[in-house]
């Protein structure tokens, strides 16, 4: 990875953040987007071996339109050339939030992000062929439903079924993408982590902040272990040709039958432009 440059979304904490020190001790150029100056200053600042080292830091409320494309707009102008995107912020909010561009939290911050940067970004990425596009997913997809009419799940709010349905667009956005980049030398796929020991949940609000932090204390591995299939997908010769596919513990494995249906997904990348404003 020495001399690559890999943008990483939710580097601040986390298997964001794991895969970040692991990537600039391997000699990578880390760029990191986050939305908390004060903890992006301190990673960016401890965990580098030398001065030179440190990752860059982009700044951006990554549920916010304006804040997506801009910083995408700042790292595509500075970075010609990208090899391997992470998208991989997400949150659970455990009530229902609109943000200012009328978009649900869950969905725009879990979901819109990585449709906004990743279509932002296409040309350096192509540019840097062969590169990589890894979307952090979850195992919680499995039995969630897309459901056109209420794609954002407003009708009904549940915060936790909210984030299992961004998952699931995860997998289907990953699958359009490979199909759209085709031909360009750039593979996309998506993963499960696993339960991971980080601050994932813990400003989630109500039952849910307790209850994950119950879950992390039983199951939880650490950051680190979670982790490995992120790296296994952007450091892995074994996956260098595998492209538009769902992974856990380090291999390839099927989603749910929802997450295959390609004419969704097809569907669901005309709506996320539409709301995203970007046709």
């Amino acid at each position: 990875m020495r001399g690559k440059t890999c943008v990483i979304t939710g580097a601040t904490s986390g298997i964001g953040q794991a895969a970040a020190n692991t990537l600039v001790a391997m000699g990578a150029r880390v760029i990191m987007i986050a939305r908390s100056r004060a903890r992006a200053e301190i990673f960016s600042g401890v965990h580098a071996p030398s001065p030179d080292a440190r990752p860059r830091v982009y700044y951006a409320d990554l549920s916010r339109l304006n804040d997506m494309k801009r910083v995408a707009a700042d790292i595509s102008s500075a970075e010609p050339r990208i090899d391997v995107l992470v998208n991989n912020a997400g949150a659970l909010f455990s009530y229902l939030s609109i943000t200012e561009d009328g978009l649900e939290r869950t969905f725009a911050l879990n979901h819109v992000a990585y449709f906004v940067l990743t279509n932002a970004l296409r040309k350096s990425l192509i540019a840097g062929a062969p590169a990589r596009v890894i979307n952090t997913s979850s195992a919680a997809h499995r039995g969630a439903k897309l459901d056109f009419h209420n794609l954002q799940s407003l009708q009904g709010y549940s915060g936790i079924y909210a984030y299992r349905r961004s998952k699931l667009y995860n997998i289907l956005f990953t699958r359009e993408l490979a199909s759209r980049l085709e031909g360009t030398g750039v593979t996309v796929n998506s993963f499960h982590p696993g339960i991971v020991a980080s601050r994932f949940g813990n400003e989630s609000g109500g039952l849910v902040t307790p209850g994950f932090g119950l879950i992390k204390t039983l199951f939880g591995v650490s950051p680190k272990e979670g982790a490995r299939t992120l790296l296994f997908l952007a450091c892995s010769a074994e996956v260098k040709e595998i492209t538009g596919k769902y992974f856990e513990r380090r291999r390839q494995v099927r989603p749910s039958p929802e997450a295959e249906n390609d004419d969704c997904a097809r569907r669901l990348w005309g709506e996320t432009a539409r709301l995203a404003k970007l046709q």
